[in-house]
């Protein structure tokens, strides 16, 4: 019956995406190996390209050999298949935290490279059921308490997470009945990790009806109202905000007019489309920069300078947060700026004050000074080649780049 069931969820998942090219994670455990096995049945019937990746975070002597363990499961499958290591661990803050960041780094740089079009994860429905618990536990609000998502874009790639649905019991038995061997993570039964521990309250909450289950189904109503917002959301940027020189500018009468929850959330959008990160700002750095914003104060919000200006609320990046100089061979400049012009031995920085005060014209632009300084320069052996924002653009082109937000690229397009 699982062994039935199971494609099934595969198919539900990715039937109607038109992936061709994809990455599985694979750390070795049962759910993750049945991940890979039901996900190459089901590329082979496709015709989809499928790789396979290992982070070895290099906590654990064993690790190396789970990942060998990994990679030869590939090699008999058929599937390439890549171990990237990790050595960021310092010794300070949270581990589980900092693995988990830099494992979608890693894997997303590597997916990037390999041109997949996304990578699927193997979490479950238990796994669900234990991040709403770790979130009640943190007084999540409505995104909270959402949890995983099917599908979610971060570092620049397409997550999947198809087996949602999927109970770790139904996994096991799909995998004895095809006699695939696994490994389990000794870290997984560990206490001293919170995932963990509400792995053992789940179990003690269950005769009370509290079930991964229902735990599941409370986010999928939370993703439903959490949608309704983001809906709510998409309509404030549409009428209070627009793009200039890389900044969302939001009309100052939106404060007086909105919901304090779309603000928050508006405000929360535009933070992760300058800077990127996957994390939204806290719910309290969110409301003091609201509230600094009221009293006609400049605030800063990760990465992110909040500063009102002539009716408007200029966000955009911090100067001390930008990038450091870069050569416009090596890609895009802080992950959104494509660079186009016609002088070779170029590098892109930020435009400084120093660079301002060679660009008079700036003050005829209606951009705030403060804008400026972080905006794209480009410069050649210290010397200011142009500045497109300020007034200098010399032949020179700065554009941003597409990303993954809709609302944002629709406010671009105006």
């Amino acid at each position: 019956m699982a062994r039935d069931w199971l494609p099934g969820l595969i198919s539900d998942a990715l039937d109607a995406q038109g992936f061709r090219r994809l990455g599985v994670a694979v750390s070795g455990g049962g759910d993750s190996v049945a991940l890979l096995h039901l996900m190459r049945s089901w590329a082979k019937a496709q015709n989809v390209v499928l790789q396979a990746v290992t982070v070895d975070h290099g906590l654990r002597a064993a690790a190396a050999d789970e990942a060998a363990f990994v990679a030869d499961i590939c090699a008999s499958l058929g599937i390439a298949h890549q171990t990237l290591r990790w050595d960021g661990w310092s010794g300070q803050g949270n581990l589980q935290d900092q693995a988990r960041r830099a494992r979608y780094r890693l894997i997303g740089d590597w997916a990037t490279a390999q041109r997949l079009e996304a990578v699927a994860l193997g979490h479950t429905l238990e796994d669900q059921a234990e991040t709403v618990l770790m979130r009640l536990a943190r007084s999540a609000g409505v995104d909270g308490l959402s949890a995983m998502q099917e599908q979610t874009a971060r570092d620049g790639m397409i997550w999947l997470r198809p087996l949602l649905q999927a109970s770790r019991a139904a996994l096991r038995i799909y995998l004895e009945r095809g006699k695939i061997s696994w490994i389990e993570d000794p870290s997984n039964i560990d206490p001293k990790f919170e995932r963990v521990r509400m792995r053992a309250a789940l179990g003690q909450l269950e005769p009370l009806g509290i079930t991964p289950a229902g735990l599941s189904t409370i986010a999928r109503n939370m993703r439903g109202a959490r949608d309704a917002l983001g809906a709510q959301t998409n309509e404030a940027l549409q009428r209070f905000g627009r793009v200039d020189a890389g900044a969302l500018v939001i009309d100052r009468s939106a404060l007086d007019v909105l919901p304090p929850e779309i603000l928050r959330r508006l405000l929360t959008r535009a933070v992760a489309w300058i800077n990127g990160d996957g994390y939204p700002p806290r719910h309290s750095a969110v409301g003091g920069a609201l509230n600094a914003a009221r009293l006609g104060r400049d605030a800063t919000l990760e990465g992110c300078h909040l500063h009102p200006a002539k009716g408007a609320l200029w966000l955009f990046r911090e100067l001390k947060a930008a990038p450091p100089e870069k050569k416009l061979t090596a890609g895009r400049w802080d992950n959104r700026w494509d660079i186009e012009g016609p002088e070779a031995g170029c590098v892109v920085a930020p435009l400084g004050a120093q660079g301002l005060q060679e660009c008079p014209e700036w003050r005829y632009l209606g951009r705030p000074y403060k804008v400026l300084l972080s905006s794209p320069a480009i410069w050649k052996d210290g010397n200011l080649v142009a500045a497109p924002f300020a007034g200098a653009a010399n032949g020179w082109r700065v554009t941003l780049a597409p990303g993954k937000d809709q609302v944002i690229n629709a406010l671009l397009s105006h």
